[in-house]
């Protein structure tokens, strides 16, 4: 079911049939392939995977079993980048995830005069395994998720070397701190127009 081109009740035969078999018997997907996700649902758990993925690694490309529900889904991931970044927008990203390297580029970086390069910050909801500081306890969400905070150093050349491996995940929040000077800039900014309008007052009134 989902974004195929026709839903179908596939029989399965003795020679076993695989994921791409049920999509294939289903005319296929209607979107782009990078940007479909397919996901398995098998006796009460539910298993999601880049439609790439199962392409392109056979051993994702695993054997149907009956009551199997295979669900082609069309769901641009997406991440919000926030503060002094290149643009403030969500923007989307493929199935197959991209790196915060390629994040940079899509939110063209962040902005040279106004960015605090050593302030990049990544919130997101973990799973709370990848946490294993032994002993230690941490907040949790309703659905057991824990709010981390990443925080990247673009003034140290070896992120950028990190960046290239760290994967982006769907609903992160990237978020730039100003620099100190861009908010005393504001600041004086905001003194100035303050002093204009003061003087027009004046003359005005004279």
């Amino acid at each position: 079911v989902g974004e195929v081109a026709a839903s179908t009740r596939m029989p399965l035969t003795a020679k076993g049939e695989r994921l791409l078999d049920a999509i294939a018997a289903a005319g296929g997907v209607r979107q782009p392939v990078g940007k479909v996700t397919i996901q398995l649902s098998r006796r009460g758990k539910v298993t999601s995977m880049p439609l790439d993925s199962v392409i392109q690694d056979p051993k994702q490309n695993v054997y149907l079993q009956p009551g199997d529900v295979v669900t082609a889904l069309f769901q641009p991931l997406s991440f919000i980048a926030l503060g002094a970044a290149g643009k403030n927008e969500e923007v989307n990203f493929e199935a197959q995830g991209i790196t915060l390297a390629q994040a940079l580029g899509r939110m063209a970086g962040v902005r040279d005069a106004q960015a605090d390069a050593r302030g990049l910050f990544i919130f997101r909801f973990e799973e709370p395994g990848v946490l294993k500081e032994e002993g230690q306890t941490w907040p949790q969400t309703p659905e057991g998720k824990v709010p981390v905070v990443y925080r990247v150093d673009l003034k140290d050349p070896r992120a950028f070397l990190v960046a290239q491996n760290f994967p982006m995940k769907n609903k992160d929040v990237v978020y730039v701190a100003n620099a100190p000077a861009a908010e005393l800039q504001k600041f004086l900014n905001i003194l100035t127009s303050s002093l204009f309008s003061v003087s027009s007052l004046i003359n005005l009134t004279r």
